[in-house]
């Protein structure tokens, strides 16, 4: 079953000059525990899509289904969908005057109604799966980039999401800090977490990837198995994008 199927999309945005069409009847489906990697040039709508698919944007034309459920239909609970799938931006959105516990903690307890003490065990647990067992009492602002937004991974994980969606989680850190959120992320991959992601570490979507799409002025020009993707790419477009950074 799709967990994630994005049905002609379209997104547009007034703008000064006119009307700027970020995504352009795009259309691409996450089926249950697959990794989807979107890669394209800056600006090519990869990071709007998501923001639609998590309901932070709403699409001017298409559907998006969660689990079967229209997003985009007026009668759904948009806030109900997006508790089921978490997200991890560029910027790791951490609260800085909570500690690294209870940025964990915050929302099992107000929105999952969790008792205190199981989502302080469970937010430990999940420290301890990215490794930031010792971290639990600290502010954000003591860690690293990397330490951060392995933070915010636990954070999303915490709501128990049955996917994740990752938006260039990686190019706020310093290249030294990359390869300790990759292996997180590889991990989430391994243990059939159901992903759908932006990056332009091009290593991950090789190792990790079910199927990568290519993304370029708003349109998905191709989709394909990495091996696939990045030996024998169809498109010119794909393969111009693919000269450039490989």
């Amino acid at each position: 079953m799709a967990k994630i199927e994005i049905q002609n999309l379209s997104k547009d945005f007034e703008t000064p000059s006119g009307i700027l069409h970020a995504v352009r009847n795009a259309s691409l489906t996450v089926n249950d525990g697959e990794v989807v990697v979107i890669i394209g040039p800056s600006g090519s709508g990869k990071s709007t899509m998501l923001r639609c698919v998590n309901g932070l944007e709403k699409p001017t034309l298409g559907h998006i289904l969660i689990d079967g459920i229209d997003t985009t239909d007026p009668s759904t609970d948009i806030r109900k969908i997006r508790e089921e799938v978490g997200m991890v931006f560029q910027s790791f959105n951490l609260f800085p005057h909570l500690t690294v516990l209870d940025n964990i903690t915050l929302s099992p307890v107000k929105v999952r109604k969790m008792d205190k003490k199981e989502a302080e065990e469970l937010a430990i647990s999940l420290l301890r799966r990215v490794g930031l067992e010792e971290k639990a009492k600290v502010h954000p602002t003591q860690l690293s980039g990397g330490q951060q937004q392995r933070v915010a991974i636990a954070r999303a994980l915490a709501m128990n999401p049955k996917a994740m969606l990752f938006d260039e989680p990686t190019s706020a850190l310093d290249p030294e800090m990359i390869k300790e959120v990759l292996d997180v992320m590889l991990q989430l991959a391994s243990d059939g977490m159901t992903m759908l992601l932006v990056t332009h570490e091009m290593g991950f979507a090789r190792a990790a990837a079910d199927k990568v799409v290519f993304m370029d002025k708003g349109e998905v020009i191709e989709t394909g198995r990495p091996e696939e993707m990045f030996t024998s790419p169809k498109s010119p477009r794909t393969q111009d994008f693919l000269n450039h950074i490989l």
